[in-house]
């Protein structure tokens, strides 16, 4: 692999991160305030005004859907900027400072895997409807899979029906962590249900397009993240009841859900994990400020050792996590996703719980400041806790991981191999 970005890369990075300086850092302080009025007067889930500005802002200066890769964009008759993979990760990564960064691009989740699902697998009408307006920013989308009545990280467990009657589906089931959903600008659901439960495993699970205005739609509550509800996006509780929808609204056909939840994961996870790394960069950055500035036992916290050997353990952490996300994004541009699906685990289980750890130390040298929203410290932390759930917990992905492992000592491939000398 050549760790060099191209040259396209190194622009859009001095273009991004020109962007965030100018626009993005500044508004923090004007996003809290306007949530905090939103919600004083009984609006808490409403767009947020200072986001909306910064989005017209970015559109302007053609940072606008980035991430959406050569085969969606021509798939979807939108040019996007044609990056791979390998060059997108980076610009993900400087998005991740700030959370609510990727959406005044149009990079947040889960719009970008609903787009390239959409663009990928959806009918012509279907990419009309929805896809265009998704680019443009008009509306949000949700992915509804999850289900709080079934181990959900085992895909093949969804409960929820779907089943045909005439020229409609019938959708019943109940869903939660449905991310995006409570957002007003949510106007469809891409929902995964079994559609044929006698047909071999991976083949039961469906994928089909349902407005988020279709009757027999109840949303349930919001639910929290460690104590944050993540307004105006929100992740929720809610149940399809009797909902109806034309059968062209099947994606892809019947019984392909899960390939299709398969293709879907895959950019997603770079996306999530680069952006991790930029968070873990940004506590580092509050840490090191952080610990020069304070004195404790008449010294700076940044001499004290135990402090020096967390900064440089985190600092090795996040580069490490770097280089294992560039490589698995690399290899899914030249060799695809199911070659790379290794490599993709990894990542999946390296990036959050570095981020986890380094977010942790930074909030140990705030102190008491750490635990509260005077630093971005405890809502990164809760984010970065909760991907350790998101895209597959991390006991999926490290069983998947062992097993390659072990399938390389297999008993019939020891036996054709010459025996190892041991001293």
């Amino acid at each position: 692999m050549d760790f060099e970005y191209s040259a396209k890369t190194k622009d859009l990075q001095k273009r991004v991160g020109a962007f965030m300086q100018e626009h993005i850092y500044p508004a923090e302080t004007e996003y809290t305030a306007e949530l905090a009025a939103n919600t004083a007067a009984g609006k808490r889930w409403s767009a947020l005004k200072t986001v909306e500005k910064v989005k017209e802002k970015a559109k302007a200066q053609g940072l606008w859907n980035l991430f959406l890769p050569v085969d969606s964009a021509s798939a979807s008759g939108y040019e996007g900027a044609g990056l791979t993979n390998q060059e997108y990760a980076p610009l993900a990564e400087i998005m991740g400072a700030v959370p609510w960064a990727s959406e005044a691009f149009n990079c947040s989740a889960p719009d970008t895997g609903n787009m390239e699902t959409i663009a990928r697998y959806g009918s012509e009408d279907i990419k009309a409807r929805w896809l265009k307006p998704l680019l443009e920013g008009q509306i949000r989308s949700a992915f509804a899979m999850t289900e709080p009545d079934v181990a959900s990280s085992d895909a093949t467990n969804i409960a929820t029906r779907i089943e045909r009657d005439g020229n409609e589906y019938v959708i019943n089931g109940h869903k939660w962590w449905i991310s995006g959903a409570a957002d007003p600008r949510c106007a469809v659901f891409i929902t995964m249900g079994k559609s044929d439960p006698d047909a071999p495993k991976h083949s039961q699970q469906s994928m089909v397009i349902v407005p988020a205005d279709a009757k027999g739609i109840r949303i349930v509550r919001p639910l929290n993240v460690m104590g944050y509800d993540d307004a105006p996006h929100g992740h929720v509780e809610m149940y399809f009841e009797n909902v109806r929808v034309p059968v062209d609204n099947i994606l892809l056909g019947e019984g392909r859900g899960f390939e299709i939840a398969q293709g879907r994961l895959g950019p997603g996870r770079i996306h999530h994990c680069m952006r991790l790394i930029g968070l873990a960069e940004r506590a580092l950055e509050l840490m090191c400020k952080r610990a020069s500035s304070r004195v404790a036992f008449g010294k700076t916290v940044a001499s004290q050792t135990v402090t020096q050997e967390r900064i440089a353990e985190a600092r090795c952490k996040i580069d490490m996590a770097r280089l294992l996300t560039l490589k698995a994004a690399w290899l899914m541009d030249v060799a695809g996703n199911k070659v790379a699906k290794n490599e993709i685990a990894m990542i999946k289980v390296v990036a959050p719980s570095m981020a986890c750890q380094v977010i942790d130390w930074a909030m140990q040298v705030h102190g008491g400041g750490g635990m509260c929203d005077d630093f971005p410290l405890a809502y990164a932390y809760a984010g970065a806790r909760t991907l350790r759930f998101a895209d597959g917990p991390d006991e999926v992905h490290r069983n998947a991981i062992a097993k390659w492992e072990l399938g390389k000592y297999a008993a019939d491939k020891r036996e054709s191999e010459p025996p190892v000398t041991r001293f």
